[in-house]
């Protein structure tokens, strides 16, 4: 037993991989803190307390939205304070363990942070600027039958810095700047609000990121309490919901939180957010060959969609190895949109980007 013990001991100390900074901090074990979670107001508190002036705190916050990934390059920062700042603090910028560009331009990595944790994240181009699409959580407890994120169930949720991490990180790794966020990746962005919320007021701040609320977009699969509190919280964020289906039995197939939510409460919800807020919102619906492309499909959709500030954008369905659902044939997605603009309803079909490398919506998952 003794034997075996010993073995197991120097196996895992030998395998185990150590996240070190560039002066030796092990960032599994040491107490340090994220840097990237704090507010300029918290960075105040932080900088006074470590015995130097609150100025301080707006120089650092201004060198994080740069996308530092040292405090020894924040030049104007005194060298006291960052040896300071070294000594509790950590950047922390995920790492790419992982980069794919399609044919197309896109480019998805596979990110790691400090801790081992590992999410996807995918930068596009588009005419209107460059966006990045983020995970909001490593993995997903949603489990919609169709999705890959959610196969391998829930690691953990990300920190509001960890998600400002992905997006300074891939502007570092592309060099192109990014205009657009879409929190609509590994994750239900709901199930870890008030993550996401701090997100939001971290990167919209404009003494660090400066992005305008409206360049950002967060995708739900349908918490009502939560679209709710969203409305009153982020009224000029663009909201996008996972819909899927015309009705509750079609939707409660292939997504298990119709059975919490139902789809008549949801699309009430969903009136009162545009009632609330004056914002149009999207609907995303995954067209699924032989499960949801029918024309009474498309009828149904419409006479729940018309008459208000809805928008829907098909999604031929993005195919996952391991999953049964199949995409449906361009001529059942036309006649799909034919149907709703016949009805007066707003559609678009979604441009696929990036299936090629499994960076399309739907594909993303950790331990590729």
């Amino acid at each position: 037993m003794l034997t075996q013990w010993l073995i197991g001991l120097i196996a895992s100390t030998f395998f185990r991989k150590v996240f070190v900074d560039r002066k030796g901090h092990n960032l599994q074990t040491d107490s340090r803190s994220n840097i990237l979670d704090f507010s300029p107001a918290e960075l105040e508190t932080i900088v006074t307390e470590l015995g130097d002036k609150k100025f301080r705190a707006s120089q650092i916050f201004g060198w994080l939205a740069k996308g530092v990934s040292s405090f020894d390059e924040m030049k104007n920062v005194p060298a006291a304070l960052r040896n300071s700042l070294a000594d509790k603090y950590f950047i922390g910028l995920p790492e790419a363990v992982k980069k794919q560009e399609s044919k197309d331009g896109t480019v998805k990595c596979l990110f790691e942070f400090p801790d081992g944790t590992q999410i996807e994240s995918v930068f596009m181009k588009y005419e209107y600027g460059n966006s990045i699409c983020i995970s909001s959580q490593s993995g997903c407890r949603m489990g919609c039958s169709f999705c890959a994120s959610t196969m391998d169930g829930l690691d953990r949720s990300l920190t509001r810095g960890e998600m400002l991490g992905q997006v300074l990180a891939m502007r570092n790794l592309t060099g192109e700047d990014i205009g657009h966020v879409v929190v609509m990746g590994m994750g239900e962005p709901f199930d870890n609000y008030d993550e996401l919320s701090g997100f939001i007021r971290l990167i919209h701040d404009r003494k660090g990121y400066d992005l305008g609320l409206r360049n950002i977009t967060v995708s739900t699969c349908g918490l009502i309490p939560k679209i709710k509190e969203f409305a009153s919280d982020f009224p000029q964020v663009n909201l996008a919901v996972s819909l899927h289906a015309p009705n509750q039995e079609l939707r409660a197939r292939t997504m298990p939180v119709a059975k919490k939510f139902a789809y008549d409460d949801l699309i009430r919800a969903c009136r009162e957010y545009t009632e609330v807020t004056g914002r149009r919102i999207t609907f995303e619906y995954a067209v699924i060959d032989g499960v949801n492309d029918s024309a009474e499909c498309a009828e149904e959709l419409s006479s729940r969609m018309r008459g208000w500030l809805s928008h829907v954008n098909l999604i031929p369905l993005n195919e996952v190895k391991g999953r049964e659902y199949r995409k449906a044939n361009e001529r059942s997605v036309a006649a799909f949109r034919r149907i709703l603009e016949n009805n007066g309803v707003a559609v678009t079909v979604r441009r696929t980007l990036g299936s090629d490398i499994d960076a399309a919506c739907g594909q993303l998952r950790r331990n590729r």
